[in-house]
């Protein structure tokens, strides 16, 4: 729709409009990272943002939005002359998933530069964004590089393109907004950190809340311009507050107390490296101009930590986003403000000046929502009630039942075991070159990495194979009459640079949580060691399954997910018990192979297989079960299905029924402590390699 719904007409999620509103005053902050549920008017309320940033004047015909009165010197477009400027609205653009390097940062055509001598830059995102906000949706989603580009230029405020010597800079300052789904991935640490604020959002379980996000909603589909008007004066005194705020921000003072309680909070939650007190120090000054005044106070500190320090506590995947309030109160406690002032007026919230916008209909939901004739609702109180994310969940069929309870026969189902604590892994890799996603696994041929050759290009040329090409070009220079000034290059010269880099692989894991694994009290360890497992699966960008068998069958406790956290999550709460059916664990991992090549065929897979190896049950299947495990084994293998074998058998006297298992797979067998990487044991870098040579040394030994 070309009217974009008002900003103030979003019901609650005041962390979230205020975060953004703090990024509109002072855009130094960092911009800004939106998590939570599908759903939940992250992208309605990122849109409705734009309206509310004041005009840019900029120069007549710049493609990079220099401002008149003070030129960006280094502009492709310029030198600009003094003169009068144009005005238009800030713009909001936005970056889908797919987009390439190219159109990011923009693209220079290699190949007029080179036969024509030509230096011609298309802008990209990058440039349309300046001066404005950038908006990328399913932030977790974009290739590792894409957003180290974003983030680099987001932090220097320009972006650079350089390409076999030629070069071209712009200036890019814009406030970036990135919204993302826990459940499809995390961000990685490094990643996180470079966003100043961040704010979880989750939908309102309250019906009448919800009941007003639907008559708002319904009323602006209905006539998206007369509900603009119902709600333009708030959306008028909102902006008119921002243009105040950026006035006001050079005069706010950050005194040594407030500073002192910036330093005291980020070092007892124990913050690495230092981005997050400055955020949290233009926090704060941002927070006391909103609020129109010129000095910080504790409020503002306590504000600002709340939303600049939860994603910086996280280094794993596996830990619970926010912050300790009680532990955040005592710290600001030991350093009041030297002379606390009362308001004389009530302080205005982030609604309106008056502190009781439109939108303070309810706290919960934040869904866009229209009532008739715009009239909002009274306010049901700022407390929204609590997630149903937040509720403990049953894995999906991994009912619990009681303890001695039997499950498909054997031994009586126990309950769940805490994992032990994860450690560092060796490495497991896919053999062969793939082409698939962009990771840090297996080998594949990668738009970055090193080159390993060169080709005729396929479409438009991005990577100069500059060697190849003086080589194509040499035989035909007399023929195309060189005069000795130079080599004389034609398009058909060019070649393009082949690389090769590294891919990210589905990582199905298939677990034995039968008896035989709980009798010996070896749950705990393999718990611990999938859990290590799926955090180096998070490092290398991996997609990531679980199955578990147990009792009569086997069951896909967690289908395909770039959320390895929700892995945990099910791997926690697995409890144990039952006979041992492997050939059912084989076969399920076999269809969920077969369904997830037809969904992403570029994707390889690898199977780890964590089990003792024994198969006591046959389950539904009928037939002898070991039998039955060693030919689903086998048909894995025939289909070139990478596969490892977390071998988690113990004790003095050991079978070797998990090596059996290893050998019908075509894969190599390691131990529980054999997995780790400060082990004795040989890396495992290539699942074929390694069976190869285990192969090599038993014939050896045989002969």
């Amino acid at each position: 729709m070309s009217t974009p719904y008002p900003f103030t007409a979003v019901v609650g999620q005041t962390d979230l409009r205020l975060a953004l509103l703090l990024n509109a005053v002072s855009p130094a902050v960092g911009g800004v990272l939106v998590r939570g549920e599908k759903g939940t008017a992250k992208s309605t309320a990122v849109r409705a943002l734009s309206a509310l940033l004041p005009q840019v004047d900029v120069v007549p015909g710049c493609r990079f939005s220099c401002a008149p009165g003070a030129p960006d010197p280094a502009c492709p477009d310029g030198p600009h002359e003094p003169g009068p400027g144009a005005v238009r609205p800030a713009r909001m653009v936005e970056l889908p998933v797919g987009a390439s390097e190219d159109r990011l940062v923009g693209a220079l055509d290699i190949e007029r530069a080179l036969a024509e001598g030509v230096k011609a830059f298309e802008p990209g995102l990058l440039a349309d964004a300046h001066r404005g906000i950038l908006y990328v949706d399913e932030v977790n989603l974009l290739h590792d590089h894409l957003i180290d580009l974003l983030l680099d230029a987001a932090a220097m405020g320009a972006s650079y393109v350089e390409r076999e010597g030629v070069s071209v800079r712009h200036a890019a300052r814009f406030l970036l907004v990135g919204t993302m789904n826990p459940e499809e991935g995390e961000l990685r640490p490094q990643l996180l950190d470079r966003f100043g604020l961040t704010v979880e959002v989750a939908a309102s379980r309250e019906p009448a809340q919800r009941v007003e996000v639907v008559r708002r909603r319904l009323a602006y589909e209905d006539d998206p311009a007369g509900f603009a008007t119902r709600w333009a004066g708030d959306e008028h005194e909102v902006r008119a507050r921002v243009v105040a705020a950026r006035a006001l921000l050079p005069k706010v003072s950050l005194g040594d107390t407030a500073l002192l309680q910036i330093a005291a909070t980020c070092a007892g939650f124990e913050v690495d490296g230092m981005r997050a007190d400055i955020v949290m120090a233009r926090t704060a000054t941002a927070l006391a101009a909103w609020a129109g005044r010129t000095e910080v106070r504790k409020e503002d500190v306590r504000q600002a930590a709340l939303l600049a320090l939860p994603h910086r506590r996280r280094r794993n995947p596996f830990d619970a986003p926010g912050l300790d309030e009680d532990l955040l109160d005592r710290i600001l406690d030991e350093f009041p403000d030297e002379e606390p002032e009362p308001d004389p007026d009530p302080e205005p919230g982030p609604e309106g000046p008056d502190g009781n916008g439109p939108d303070d209909s309810g706290p919960g939901d934040g869904g866009p929502d229209g009532g008739p004739g715009g009239t909002p609702p009274q306010e049901s109180g700022p407390d929204a009630p609590a997630s149903e994310a937040e509720a403990p969940q049953t894995p999906q069929g991994s009912e619990q039942q009681p303890s001695g309870q039997e499950n498909g026969g054997g031994a009586p189902e126990q309950a769940a075991v805490r994992a032990a604590e994860p450690f560092r892994t060796k490495m497991l890799s896919v053999p062969g070159l793939g082409e698939g996603a962009s990771g840090r696994r297996s080998r594949a041929r990668t738009a970055h990495g090193r080159t390993t050759g060169a080709q005729r290009p396929r479409g438009h040329l991005t990577k100069l194979h500059l060697a190849a090409t003086i080589q194509a070009a040499a035989p035909h220079q007399k023929a195309r009459g060189r005069s000795g000034r130079g080599l004389v290059v034609r398009k058909d010269d060019l070649r393009q640079a082949t690389r090769e880099g590294r891919e990210g692989n589905l990582v199905l894991f298939v677990v034995d949580a039968s008896g035989s694994m709980a009798a010996r009290q070896r749950m705990s360890a393999v718990k611990g060691a999938v859990l290590s497992l799926l955090l180096d699966a998070y490092q290398r960008r991996d997609k990531v399954g679980l199955i578990t068998f147990r009792g009569a069958g086997a069951q896909l406790a967690l289908p395909p997910t770039s959320s390895v956290d929700a892995a945990a999550a099910r791997l926690e709460q697995l409890p144990t018990g039952g006979r041992t059916p492997l050939a059912a664990g084989l076969l399920t991992a076999h269809e969920t192979l077969r369904i997830e090549r037809l969904r992403d065929p570029s994707r390889r897979p690898l199977l780890v297989v964590v089990t003792d190896g024994r198969a006591t049950s046959a389950g539904a299947l009928g037939g002898d079960p070991r039998e039955l495990s060693r030919r689903s084994a086998r048909m894995l293998a025939a289909e070139g299905v990478a596969s490892v074998v977390v071998d988690c058998e113990s004790g003095p006297v050991r079978l070797g029924l998990a090596g059996v298992l290893a050998a019908d797979l075509g894969g190599p067998a390691v131990s529980l402590d054999g997995l780790r990487a400060d082990s004795l044991a040989g890396l495992v870098k290539n699942v074929r390699t390694a069976v190869t040579s285990q192969s090599s040394h038993t014939n050896r030994r045989a002969a």
